[in-house]
């Protein structure tokens, strides 16, 4: 799909505010990649001083704010076309394309620089690739062209973890890796019980989500399927020791949570039920990862604390 006119898109003169300028950074999907590298940069054997650790989340969140830049810089054409994003600066009209791409550029130099002095550049690189990976790979490529865009795709969200590992070790390992594949099943049901409710809207737009190209039963039988999946990949941090008893705890309650609601989600299919089944679960997901990796945050602040 072609971009539309610079006057339908505000490629004018910008007239955007500090809000607009925050908006750009996707704030919610920042933290949660900020909150990510945090549980990654503590699994390291010998976290980091407090400040490098600092400076090395602070270039992270720069990082993920930069990715999503410029995925609204290069989905404005198909942003104004959906009711959840017409409001974004740039469809909205209130911010040029040009503003968005530049700043989205800074950003991204910014934070990579920031990350490889500071820390070292293995995580650097890892944070330019995450950068690309979501720009080029999803957001340019996959996003437009296959219904298995939020799968391939979610590699970028699962990259975090790893990126703040490699921040505090200067390596990676099966840790690391556990986190990135934890996040990265946990994306397709948490993505696609939104994309049941929000089918139309990408109808519109023409992008291929799976309930538009699969059909809704398909997608639902996905979402169980990989909420399966999800519940045994969640709790091998505790199963292989990387994490305590607490999380071994809520990893095995949230992975059973998650199946009874990829059930659910699969077996209402009518209506306003099937709809705010979808809703229903799409937010427990958000619980569940939250709570996976807010205890395992505890629980090694606490052993750092305590010297273990």
């Amino acid at each position: 799909m072609s971009l539309v006119s610079e006057s339908e898109i505000g490629l004018s003169a910008s007239g955007a505010s500090p809000s607009d300028y925050v908006a750009l950074l996707k704030p919610r999907v920042m933290s949660l990649s900020v909150f990510t590298a945090l549980a990654g940069l503590l699994m390291a054997p010998h976290p980091p001083h407090p400040v490098i650790g600092a400076i090395a989340l602070l270039a992270i969140a720069v990082g993920a704010g930069a990715s999503g830049a410029l995925n609204m810089w290069y989905d404005s054409d198909i942003d104004r076309l959906m009711a959840r994003t017409a409001t974004r600066p740039i469809p909205a009209g209130r911010m040029a394309r040009d503003e968005a791409l530049a700043f989205g550029l800074v950003l991204a130099s910014f934070a990579v620089l920031t990350l490889g002095l500071a820390a070292n550049w293995l995580a650097a690189g890892l944070l330019a690739f995450t950068i690309f990976y979501y720009v080029v790979v999803y957001t340019m490529w996959l996003k437009r062209s296959t219904p298995q865009n939020i799968v391939i795709g979610g590699a970028a969200g699962a990259l975090p973890p790893m990126v703040g590992y490699a921040a505090g070790a200067g390596s990676l390992d099966l840790s690391s890796l556990l986190l990135f594949a934890l996040i990265f099943v946990w994306t397709p049901p948490h993505f696609w019980s939104l994309a049941l409710v929000k089918a139309k809207d990408y109808g519109r737009a023409g992008v291929p989500m799976a309930p538009n190209v699969w059909g809704a039963d398909a997608t639902r039988l996905q979402i169980l399927l990989y909420s399966l999946l999800l519940a045994p990949v969640g709790v091998l941090p505790w199963l292989l020791g990387y994490a305590g008893p607490a999380y071994g705890v809520a990893s095995v309650v949230g992975g059973l949570g998650m199946i009874l609601g990829g059930y659910a989600v699969y077996s209402r299919r009518e209506g306003d039920v099937a709809r705010k089944t979808a809703l229903r679960n799409f937010g427990f997901s958000i619980l569940y990862l939250f709570t996976l990796f807010a205890v395992l945050v505890v629980e090694r602040l606490t052993a750092i604390w305590l010297g273990a």
